[in-house]
């Protein structure tokens, strides 16, 4: 199936200026956001804590909800709207542990009856630890740090062959984060470090396919958590394996392109000729890129507008990721490579 005539030829290299002002915005606005907000809206599966949903049968006030968990010294406690107004539920988040799920299942009952009038029905009670939290959000950085140096082993050994030298080089730098972590060196810093290292040693080892994917990568996932600090919405487990999945979608759209530049490329002669042959591979190749983009995000709108409220959060980030990684694997991993070429 064509959406595109086979024939067309749409200057995407020459609007690389317009596109990297974008991306440096996006990501600026996003580093932004995470410094005023101290980092992401942890979930409580990140920082530990309590959280209950409940579900009325008619219509409550959410002030007298707050007023009945004060009551029983759930100060701290916040308590929003779930799903539509209509279906009358809440979500209570605290940082109180100290009761057994059984425990806090009947304190909150009775004292929001109390407060309302109408007795609640309990349909869930999630509890972390905070320790369990920390655990999480560490192996949570470091799975999200690994999964793109793999990436970056495979683009090298797929597109240039140098699998030995792009493994040593990832093993290297994993070898160094793990030992690192050890010494309660902060995995935020270390891993930015580790990451600007990596990138530093792909540009100087000419490693050209792989600084360009792993930049493209870096931009969709950093855009996308930005995003849910900007709108301060909870980032949880969820989130997490909806950025892997970004990681994965974004990486194979970028190797159709790459593909299409390796084949169109052999045999130039000058790098004069370099931009229009990356346009072309890109012409080529947005057919099915546009068809394939559009047909995951028919289905990531009806999860995120049919899919209930707990699924709400996943498929909003598989959205944002899907049109980010669509964009950069056109305007941010394709210009990287032709940069590098032309070096």
């Amino acid at each position: 199936m064509q959406l595109i005539k086979s024939d067309i030829n749409i200057d995407f290299i020459g609007k690389n200026n317009i596109a990297y002002a974008l991306s440096i915005i996006l990501i600026l606005l996003s580093i932004g956001s995470l410094i005023v907000h101290k980092g992401p809206n942890y979930g409580i599966d990140f920082v530990g804590g309590t959280i209950i949903q409940i579900k009325f049968s008619e219509q409550v006030p959410v002030g007298e909800i707050r007023s009945g968990l004060a009551d029983i010294g759930f100060n701290d406690a916040s308590v929003q709207n779930f799903g539509h107004d209509r279906d009358n539920e809440f979500l209570i988040r605290t940082s109180n542990l100290e009761m057994t799920d059984k425990g806090l299942s009947l304190s909150i009952t009775d004292a929001v009856k109390a407060s309302t009038g109408i007795a609640p029905e309990i349909r869930r009670v999630e509890m972390v630890g905070p320790q369990v939290g920390k655990d999480l959000r560490k192996k949570a950085l470091l799975a999200i740090f690994y999964s793109l140096l793999f990436i970056t082993i495979y683009i090298s050994g797929r597109f240039e062959l140098k699998w030995v030298l792009s493994g040593v080089t990832a093993g290297s730098l994993m070898t160094a984060v793990y030992f690192l972590s050890v010494f309660n060196v902060s995995m935020i810093v270390l891993i930015t470090a580790a990451l600007v290292i990596t990138l530093a040693l792909f540009w100087i080892l000419s490693l050209k396919y792989a600084m360009g994917a792993i930049v493209a990568l870096l931009h969709d996932v950093l855009i996308t958590v930005g995003i849910f600090s900007i709108l301060n919405l909870d980032f949880s487990l969820p989130i997490i394996a909806a950025l892997l999945t970004i990681i994965g979608y974004s990486l194979n759209d970028t190797i159709i392109v790459f593909d299409r530049i390796r084949e169109n490329i052999k045999g130039a002669k000058t790098t004069d000729s370099l931009p229009l042959l990356f346009n072309k591979s890109i012409n080529e190749t947005l057919s099915r890129t546009i068809l394939t983009s559009t047909t995951t995000l028919i289905v990531l709108f009806a999860l995120y507008f049919l899919g209930g409220e707990i699924i709400h959060n996943f498929a909003f980030a598989m959205i944002i990721g899907v049109i980010i990684g669509t964009y950069s694997s056109i305007f941010v991993a394709s210009p990287i490579v032709l940069l590098a070429h032309k070096r």
